[in-house]
């Protein structure tokens, strides 16, 4: 009788122990979730804000504007005759500086939410962790990374921000997996303003893929190393653009996380640039 007494003493320290750990899981849980709304509900007043001081407009083609040489012939039924055509972006930095002293540039993506101010530090910490405001937000913003330059552009100029669930920073970009944003052609552009010029980047890969860092390379030791980089970018397209990328070219990666595991990305390569006076 003695021994079944100690058996379901320690029975009932099992469950205790089960019940406690799943209590502690669900409070962390429902801590995480409320932070997570009072973080987005901040981001959200922080992009009304920004629209409210910023001045983006489209603007013509003009005595500064360079189209991008193509090493090879591209057929007349290419949507690229028709992305040259495109109006830039512009924005004036003046006041979006004085909300952000590290900020670099504006990006707009066709059919998806993203249109914001990106930052840029010394690392590519930061900004995961902080808002535009630099004030502390798990929601983090749209930054640049730390090695790149965006008045030298590197051949390999790289953009985060977290996928948010909400849609906000890179939330849309799993936009670009479905059909209806690919089979849209006009969605196949990205534009760029930043305080020395603006440009116009066209689509060639998009894909999700388990997490690595082969991608987020900037620095080529050849032409050939570079190139090599350009057709497995390319390869591992989900779909069809029908657009060369070459060694001569300047690309943009835009990365953000599709889930716990893997990665949407997103290449694009310049086609036009205009020098801000």
């Amino acid at each position: 009788m003695v021994k079944k007494k100690y058996k379901l003493k320690w029975k009932n320290l099992i469950a205790l122990i089960i019940f406690l750990i799943a209590f502690v899981f669900l409070i962390k849980s429902g801590i995480d979730l409320i932070n997570y709304f009072i973080d987005t509900n901040k981001t959200n007043d922080e992009i009304k804000e920004i629209e409210d001081v910023a001045e983006v407009e489209e603007v013509p083609d003009s005595e500064n504007t360079e189209i991008i040489k193509q090493e090879e012939e591209i057929p007349e039924s290419n949507p690229y005759w028709d992305y040259i055509k495109m109006n830039l972006i512009s924005v004036n930095f003046g006041e979006l500086l004085k909300l952000n002293d590290e900020t670099k540039g504006w990006i707009k993506v066709n059919g998806t939410n993203i249109n914001y101010p990106f930052v840029q530090t010394n690392n590519n910490d930061y900004y995961l962790t902080h808002s535009y405001n630099k004030s502390y937000n798990q929601a983090g913003w749209v930054f640049m990374d730390y090695r790149n330059d965006t008045e030298n552009l590197d051949r390999n100029t790289i953009l985060y921000a977290h996928g948010m669930n909400n849609k906000t920073m890179f939330g849309s970009l799993r936009n670009i997996l479905s059909s209806s944003w690919y089979n849209n052609t006009d969605n196949h552009i990205i534009k760029l303003s930043t305080p020395t010029e603006n440009t116009l980047w066209q689509v060639f890969s998009v894909y999700h893929i388990e997490t690595t860092n082969d991608y987020i390379q900037t620095e080529f030791a050849t032409d050939e190393e570079y190139q090599t980089f350009l057709d497995m970018l390319k390869s591992r397209s989900a779909v069809e653009f029908d657009t060369t990328v070459n060694a001569t070219d300047k690309i943009l990666t835009l990365s953000t996380c599709y889930n716990k595991t893997d990665k949407v990305v997103m290449h694009a390569k310049l086609i036009k640039r205009e020098a801000r006076s």
